[in-house]
């Protein structure tokens, strides 16, 4: 058969029968079209063509962002002859094992991935990194829904079972910062928190993403105050480190919004009459408010002349009254009242401001 009688088809397939090495062909790109199929220099008498398909495993990947002209690429052969006279050729199965590599490697190396979410279930979100499918439970997902940053934490390829988790890179950025805040927080620094939660005994406020406690007794100088009456739950606040434990990671702060202690400037005497605001009830007696911040006791037998079993047989919770200053001890932060001593007088006495 003279050359002439001979088709392209057995003229290439002659050609390669050498070079081919089975199905397997390596070859230079020497062009990247726009509909991103691969034109690639095989030296033989046809070009090698790799579709899109035939090299990406997703759409995320293109190969124009990946590969450039002069690049060498192994592939398999399709077919000797596509219908335009071209080689059909496939990456797929050299860049499995490839990528599969390349997968291990980044697992191994604990790197964070990067890519868009393929699929939605009810239990959780489903990625495609370069044709290796991996699932993010909806408790790992940490709310990203469109494109999902993460990291592999069950790796059983064997069982086709790879787990991967956004929630560890936030668990490990938080921990990264508290760790620096423990490692820089000292007694006496302020800081701008935001209230976390209130409860009865004080607030947790949240400096950076960690927690410290700041007790009732730090947020105002008046007693038995209700916390909720104070601080909101999101407020802002300045505060101030009062003791620090970083072996267990704990603190205590101070309230910058207390303001000055009110006992500072009291001016008390024995003997000043005063005018009084019943705050609370105890066993052995009431507490009055002499001003903000300020309080006195008035002991259950200086209530009244009249023998009684408990404050409130005479007195109201938010009733005024005039009571007589009979004990100060400022230094201490305690003052004695007297209501009985006031008994059986005129009501010519008033508050202390208008005496």
């Amino acid at each position: 058969m003279s050359d002439e009688n001979i088709s392209f088809e057995e003229l290439l397939n002659n050609s390669m029968k050498d070079k081919k090495l089975g199905k397997i062909v390596e070859g230079t790109i020497i062009s990247i079209t726009k509909n991103e199929e691969i034109i690639v220099d095989l030296n033989y008498k046809a070009d090698g063509i790799i579709p899109k398909n035939e090299y990406s495993f997703n759409e995320n990947e293109i190969p124009s962002k990946e590969l450039k002209i002069g690049d060498k690429i192994v592939a398999d052969v399709l077919k000797l002859n596509d219908g335009q006279g071209n080689v059909l050729l496939s990456c797929k199965k050299r860049r499995r094992a490839q990528i599969r590599k390349e997968f291990e490697e980044k697992v191994n190396n604990n790197e964070i991935f990067e890519e868009k979410v393929s699929e939605h279930n009810e239990k959780g979100l489903v990625v495609n990194y370069k044709g290796i499918r991996i699932f993010i439970p909806n408790s790992l997902s940490a709310n990203q829904t469109d494109t999902i940053k993460f990291k592999i934490v069950e790796y059983e390829p064997k069982e086709h079972k790879i787990i991967g988790s956004a929630k560890i890179i936030l668990d490990e950025e938080k921990k990264k910062k508290e760790d620096q805040f423990w490692n820089e927080v000292e007694v006496g620094k302020t800081y701008q928190g935001v209230v976390n939660s209130v409860c009865s005994y004080g607030a947790f406020i949240d400096i950076d993403g960690v927690q410290g406690l700041l007790h009732v007794s730090e947020m105002t100088w008046e007693r038995g105050a209700n916390p909720n009456e104070i601080l909101k739950q999101g407020q802002n606040i300045e505060v101030k480190i009062k003791t620090l434990d970083k072996e267990n990671r704990r603190m205590q702060l101070l309230y910058e919004g207390k303001g000055q202690d009110p006992w500072k400037n009291a001016n008390y005497q024995v003997g000043d009459i005063v005018r009084v605001k019943i705050k609370k009830f105890m066993p052995f007696g009431a507490f009055a408010e002499l001003e903000k911040g300020i309080e006195g006791l008035i002991h259950i037998s200086q209530i009244s002349e009249q023998r009684i079993s408990k404050p409130e047989e005479k007195l109201e919770i938010g009733e005024e009254v005039n009571a007589k200053v009979i004990d100060v001890d400022l230094e201490n932060k305690k003052i004695e009242l007297s209501i009985k001593e006031l008994e059986g007088t005129s009501s010519e006495y008033s508050s202390k401001e208008n005496i």
